[in-house]
């Protein structure tokens, strides 16, 4: 929509005035928002602590593996993380650490299917999408006990 575009718009040009860098994209034309790479973002930045549902990465450089998941960990969202990595060590302390709905190893996580239950935890979305976990999200769970008389 125009305003999730101007939206995406303000807080890219509040980034921008705070230090970071476009390194590709950041134009708007009405609605349509240029995907956008940016550089020298601080955490506070609102494209960084906040979920911005538009075509914009950040991209913040980490020496240690443990320093970028407690990045991760340190949002009040957590929906889903790609993790780039060709050691299975760092795929797994990657899967047991990281504080978000699905980790996907090596690629983005945008690619799902019905039957995976995705979704997110703490700020980031409520319960899980696909089949299974939408009917149990319409399905009222009822018991009755009866005591028989003797």
């Amino acid at each position: 929509s125009l305003d999730a575009a101007e939206r995406v718009e303000r807080w890219i040009e509040e980034a921008v005035a705070a230090g970071a860098r476009v390194v590709t994209g950041g134009k708007r034309t009405g609605a349509y928002f240029e995907p956008t790479v940016l550089t020298h973002t601080t955490p506070e930045m609102k494209v960084n602590c906040e979920e911005v549902f538009a075509p914009l990465v950040t991209v913040t450089p980490f020496r240690k593996f443990e320093d970028a998941v407690a990045a991760v960990n340190d949002s009040p969202y957590g929906l889903q993380a790609g993790v780039f990595t060709r050691d299975l060590y760092k795929a797994k302390r990657a899967w047991d650490r990281l504080e978000v709905g699905g980790v996907v190893i090596g690629d983005v996580p945008s690619w799902r299917v019905d039957h995976m239950p995705y979704g997110g935890v703490k700020d980031s979305g409520l319960g899980r999408e696909g089949l299974r976990w939408s009917i149990e999200d319409m399905t009222e769970v009822r018991i009755m006990v009866l005591a028989w008389p003797s």
